[in-house]
């Protein structure tokens, strides 16, 4: 190939709609993390999206340099939408054409290029266009792989969707796609509110199993409305009619656990995890709602504990044995080794504790989920092992994060109550003394806590307790 014909190759591919133009990586800081973003964490997985994901995972494997890899996955893309959309799949196979243009010109191999760019210009010139068209059908594909992509994505996704809505504004998975775009951004500025695109994608298709996921969206935003009646009618239905819909299930465990109902919650992740055995957020999730009935036992107090103490052991080992296969599957996931710390301590198990309490501290954290830790292990040496010294520095240092908390607070009392005990004993307690002017110094220079991400139904992240028994 001549260099002038490999410069109209290459300009032609920057023209096309596709993964490799759509700037899915831009901010990215590892590839790991933004391979389990779109494989484990942002829900919905039913058939409709298969070759949806086969093109993001073509993506992914370029990328890990994997080209051989990436070519079997958009096979696989093609072959779907020849079966899942054969009265569109000219139209439909226009990115996944754009997908196998850019392998192929990575790995060198530019006539076997120029042949998919040449099968995605011959689509595009029936509708008099050399390289890209405006179709709702290439805009829905990009809309998918950027909601796929995570929470810095949704905006662009939602701006997809309500293009392809224009062109066709009573289509079901083109309000579907809005309707979760919209419910996402709700949780993370700009403020939407999503309550009537939900119930408009859910009246243009009730019954299609596809679109439970999206009634159990609403039921999700009526309970935060405090309208729990119409939410879990919905969750029911959503259920019933999709019971083997990962998303479906993994989302109405997480309504039934805000409502408290944690057997009924841990039935449906379970449910969710035999379709996927190997989803760290699944092990994660049910093993958070194990820790939380153990919370539940110790909140009754010790005579009650004491006549249910080998359930409490069941209970506490249920709890480890999922966070534990959590933790070997996604050793990066915040709280869990924290998690498990505080409930190896409750078994006595101060090793494996203390363990687990390092493993933590060796993260990248946030400010929050720092101080998160430092009371969490500071409780551990008060509580457990009986050093003072130790929980002093760690409520000390948990306090030195510039920022406002709920933990900042809790450890400022912890400090007050140890240097009020220490005064009673001796007035002129050096150590005492010392804690005092260090709060009087800390007092008025906090800043507000940045808001912690974005968590739950998409990352799988819980929000944590402070200690061993404190939530």
């Amino acid at each position: 190939m001549s260099e002038t014909t490999k410069n109209s190759l290459e300009n032609s591919l920057w023209r096309l709609k596709c993964h490799f133009t759509w700037n899915l990586l831009e901010g990215e800081n590892s590839l790991d993390d933004f391979e389990d973003r779109v494989c484990n964490q942002t829900v919905f997985r039913s058939s409709r999206f298969k070759a949806t994901m086969c093109n993001l995972l073509a993506y992914i494997k370029h990328h890990r340099g994997q080209n051989e890899a990436a070519l079997e996955c958009l096979q696989q893309a093609e072959e779907l939408i020849q079966r899942e959309h054969a009265d569109q799949a000219e139209i439909r196979s226009v990115v996944t054409w754009g997908n196998y243009a850019w392998v192929y010109y990575h790995m060198g191999r530019l006539s076997e290029a120029q042949v998919y760019v040449d099968k995605v210009k011959h689509v595009c010139e029936k509708f008099s266009s050399p390289y890209r068209i405006e179709s709702p059908e290439i805009d829905c594909e990009e809309g998918w792989a950027q909601l796929k992509c995570g929470r810095k994505n949704t905006e662009r996704a939602k701006v997809c969707f309500e293009k392809c809505l224009e062109k066709n504004p009573k289509n079901p998975e083109f309000t579907s796609g809005l309707a979760i775009s919209s419910y996402r951004l709700d949780k993370w500025p700009p403020p939407q509110n999503p309550i009537d695109i939900l119930q408009q994608a859910i009246q243009l298709n009730p019954d299609n199993p596809d679109n439970q996921y999206v009634k159990v969206l609403l039921a999700l935003k009526l309970q935060k409305m405090n309208e729990e009646g119409g939410g879990q009618r919905l969750v029911e239905e959503a259920v019933e009619k999709a019971p083997q819909a990962t998303e479906v299930l993994r989302t109405a465990a997480m309504l039934y656990r805000r409502q408290n109902d944690l057997d009924k919650a841990i039935d449906l992740f379970k449910k969710a995890l035999e379709c996927m055995p190997n989803n760290a957020y699944l092990h994660c999730q049910i093993g958070a709602c194990y820790r939380a009935k153990v919370h539940e036992y110790q909140n009754v107090g010790e005579n009650a504990m004491y006549g249910n103490r080998e359930e409490l052991q069941e209970l506490i080992g249920q709890a480890i044995s999922y966070l534990k296969r959590a933790d070997e599957l996604n050793g990066n996931l915040i709280h869990i080794c924290s998690y498990l710390a505080c409930l190896y301590a409750q078994l006595g198990q101060y090793e494996e504790a203390e363990h687990y309490f390092q493993k933590e501290f060796s993260k990248e954290l946030s400010p929050v989920n720092k101080q998160v830790l430092h009371l969490r292990y500071g409780n551990f040496q008060l509580y457990q092992m009986k050093c003072d010294n130790k929980a002093i520095h760690h409520f000390m240092e948990g306090m030195k994060i510039n920022q406002e908390s709920r933990e900042t607070e809790k450890m400022k009392t912890k400090l007050q109550r140890i240097a009020k005990t220490r005064l009673s004993k001796n007035r002129a307690d050096p150590e005492a003394l010392h804690l005092l002017a260090f709060l009087e110094e800390l007092n008025g220079k906090r800043q507000p806590a940045e808001e912690i991400s974005e968590r739950g139904l998409d990352s799988g992240y819980l929000v944590p307790s402070a200690s061993l028994t404190e939530e």
